[in-house]
């Protein structure tokens, strides 16, 4: 049955996917998550970048997102682990002044890095949540989404 899910075996106990069989690809995938400042935490972000006695926040916030993504099989019990070749995570204000936070992660194998991604954003959000904290609680993490991902068995591509 197609829609059974891949994660359950005959007996419906967890199993990781036998990746085995599947051809090696090169894929990508591509998350994101927005974070909600309050106008304050936004002036002193935009200004300048905030310097916390953990370090500067937006920076951190990046190599936290790729750390994370490189931990996503340490965090996700049923994910592979996978050897990232490239993960970006790139951080801007839209026209809203909503904080963006995008993560892409690229590999040549045999499973997709949709998880790598999505956990890349989490973790860099979360980061900037724990940075910014001390100047306000006000802080909403919304809209962690895969954007994008290609390479395997069905590519996928969302607008906005």
């Amino acid at each position: 049955m197609a829609n059974q899910f891949s994660h359950l075996d005959a007996e419906q106990n967890p199993t990781m996917v036998n990746v085995s069989e599947k051809q090696t690809t090169a894929r990508s995938a591509m998350a994101q998550a927005t974070v909600v400042l309050p106008p304050d935490v936004i002036k002193l972000l935009i200004d300048q970048e905030i310097q916390t006695k953990k370090g500067p926040v937006l920076q951190t916030a990046i190599l936290a997102g790729i750390m994370g993504s490189k931990k996503t099989s340490d965090l996700i019990p049923l994910c592979h682990p996978l050897a990232l070749e490239n993960c970006k995570i790139k951080i801007y204000f839209d026209a809203s002044e909503q904080l963006i936070i995008q993560c892409t992660a690229d590999i040549t194998g045999k499973t997709g890095v949709e998880m790598e991604a999505l956990t890349g954003v989490s973790v860099a959000a979360l980061t900037v949540y724990d940075m910014c904290k001390a100047f306000s609680h006000d802080i909403i993490i919304k809209d962690i989404r895969l954007m994008s991902k290609s390479g395997g068995k069905r590519d996928f591509n969302r607008s906005q």
